[in-house]
């Protein structure tokens, strides 16, 4: 089969396209022709060697995707050949709190090999059945990105009618979370530094927009539009930001910590994060649970993901060099091989 591999060392330069053996499903594994993946910020960082420098090389990259089943091993009966499957980002987590261990040791892209190529194995338990109204490509951004916004939301928080959701960015989880909370009902303020992205936020459902390079103290903007009562949940995708979230959060209000895209490391005020009963969740992608969740929402409210740009599979090093720019709304796409 062909697949995109990291080998010799980490680096996009070192991302090769190369033919493999074709993997075969074990007992309770799924083999899936994969039609589609889509990229997350993950991806870029352990293509680096940033986010797991202890990855083993060579490796398949890529974490989300989505394709049918071709085969199944032994044991199997959750899903047939012939279904239409994501793989769960999370393979060893299919619903509760979640064992650590067994969590960070079996994510798809790192360390098990991703879906960047012909074929992917997947765990039965952590196969997906897509909803009907999506394309493949559509499907592939679900599992990283929506589950993520899905948690941040609806599990990890409790977003309801009426409730006002301050969202961070306009990549891919900003996006679902932007169309996830209108559909609930909810009050959605939008920050980024472009007002072309902010204007097509406004199209999908938001609200209200703040341009942070116009406005760098987008809080208490946001504060000014809540009529100084605040956002009920923060979706913070930058982690450096962590003090403003939590000055535009109301009393007893979220951050939904998701991301770390503009640093690793922020200083916060505890004393006022006490004065306002605060809480910081963060949020790791979601369980095989969350996902079915998020599917039966899409399919309620007819949400289509945004997809900004699909790459061919030869493409693959550009996709991903796309989304190190950052210029995309939503998300970006490789169709399969």
């Amino acid at each position: 089969m062909k697949a995109w591999i990291v080998e010799g060392k980490f680096g996009i330069a070192s991302l090769k396209l190369a033919e493999r053996e074709a993997p075969r499903p074990r007992a309770g594994e799924v083999l899936v022709r994969v039609r589609a993946a889509s990229i997350n910020y993950r991806d870029l960082m352990v293509i680096d060697g940033v986010y797991n420098p202890t990855q083993p090389l060579p490796f398949i990259p890529v974490s989300d995707g989505a394709g049918e089943v071709v085969a199944v091993g032994e044991g199997v009966a959750r899903v047939r050949v012939g279904d239409r499957v994501a793989g769960a980002f999370i393979q060893g987590w299919p619903g509760g709190r979640g064992a650590p261990e067994v969590m960070l040791g079996s994510t798809l892209g790192s360390p098990r090999d991703g879906v960047l190529a012909e074929y992917a194995l997947f765990d039965e338990g952590g196969a997906v059945v897509l909803p009907k109204h999506l394309s493949f490509e559509e499907a592939s951004t679900l599992p990283i990105a929506g589950v993520t916004a899905w948690r941040a939301l609806f599990v990890d928080a409790a977003v309801r009618a009426g409730d006002t959701v301050l969202v961070q960015g306009t990549g891919g989880v900003a996006v679902f979370a932007i169309q996830l909370a209108r559909a609930a009902g909810a009050r959605v303020i939008v920050t980024s530094s472009s007002d072309e992205k902010l204007a097509r936020a406004r199209e999908i459902g938001a609200h209200d927009t703040i341009n942070y390079k116009a406005t760098p103290a987008w809080d208490e903007r946001a504060l000014e539009l809540t009529g100084g009562v605040g956002a009920d949940v923060v979706v913070d995708v930058a982690g450096s930001t962590l003090p403003r979230s939590l000055n535009a959060l109301r009393p007893g209000g979220q951050v939904s910590l998701i991301g770390l895209l503009a640093g690793a490391t922020a200083q916060v005020d505890v004393v006022r994060m006490l004065q306002k009963k605060a809480r910081i969740q963060g949020i790791y992608v979601g369980s095989r649970e969350d996902f079915d969740d998020l599917n039966r929402a899409l399919v309620q409210h007819r949400i289509r993901p945004v997809v900004d740009r699909a790459y061919s599979f030869e493409e693959a090093p550009a996709a991903i060099e796309a989304l190190r720019g950052a210029a995309h709304f939503g998300k970006l796409v490789i169709r399969g091989a």
